[in-house]
């Protein structure tokens, strides 16, 4: 076996890689090339579409505060009609107790102007009863000396 000299080796390994090796990465670097560039589309695709994330992001930041103020808002609108609603209920309550104490005292005068008038029918009728009764109590006693005349000139009469 004849012994290679370490500059044939060197020769001989670089005769290899040119031939053998060299091709080989330059197609492989040609390919990484062809990866990176697609890699370089889809970066770019994705920061393209990071970027309209970003801004849906903030259109919905803009809804959601929008959002938030519709909500202050309603709330807002239902604490004054709420507080409007029962202020006026109050009111009508209040109405409410005031017609209840202009009715009582309707129906206490009422109940007096009544009273009193039933007294006053009452004493009438006993004035008007008592009249009655004197004036009967006269017509029976006239009656009963009209009897006893006739009874004296029937008397006379038969005898």
């Amino acid at each position: 076996m004849a012994e290679i000299t370490k500059k044939e080796f060197l020769d001989l390994l670089q005769e290899f890689s040119e031939k053998t090796l060299e091709p080989k990465f330059k197609k492989i670097d040609e390919r990484f090339e062809k990866i990176d560039s697609r890699f370089e589309k889809i970066d770019s695709q994705f920061t393209e579409v990071n970027s309209r994330f970003g801004k849906i992001d903030e259109r919905f930041d803009k809804v959601d505060s929008r959002f938030n103020e519709f909500q202050e808002d309603i709330i807002h609108q239902f604490h004054v009609i709420s507080e409007d609603v029962i202020s006026k209920v109050q009111l009508v309550a209040e109405g409410v107790a005031t017609l209840n104490e202009k009715f009582d005292r309707r129906i206490d005068e009422l109940e007096k102007k009544n009273e009193e008038q039933h007294k006053d029918i009452l004493a009438a009728v006993k004035f008007s009863y008592a009249e009655l009764d004197r004036r009967i109590t006269t017509l029976e006693a006239e009656m009963e000396n009209l009897k006893r005349r006739i009874d004296k000139i029937e008397r006379r009469s038969v005898s």
